[in-house]
């Protein structure tokens, strides 16, 4: 099976999308539905599909979108490194753990 990348979009449809730190702002007496759709269709061409949405308030919702991974699409993520000690930890007490009865 295939990776996917993922693109989460917020929606204000009062006239305010913002994607990845990108904002994108309603044109000059432009409908919110035309702004909704211009910003969809200029991802779409992109290769993303809408997966889901969530609905937030009346006025806004988050979309997510998806496409097959490509090259490039997880170059802005660090990779996860775990470190390994490589001594362990110095012990203060010589003793062993307290057990309490009941």
């Amino acid at each position: 099976m295939g990776q996917w990348a993922y693109k989460v979009v917020y929606v204000d449809y009062r006239g305010r999308i913002s994607c990845e730190g990108v904002e994108t702002l309603i044109g000059n007496n432009e409908r919110r539905s035309a702004f909704v759709r211009r910003y969809f269709d200029s991802i779409g061409r992109e290769g993303w599909e809408l997966s889901s949405n969530q609905p937030l308030t009346a006025n806004s919702a988050y979309y997510v979108f998806k496409r097959p991974a490509q090259d490039g699409d997880y170059a802005d993520q660090p990779a996860a490194t775990q470190e390994t000690p490589t001594t362990p930890p110095p012990t203060t007490s010589t003793e062993g753990p307290t057990i309490e009865s009941v």
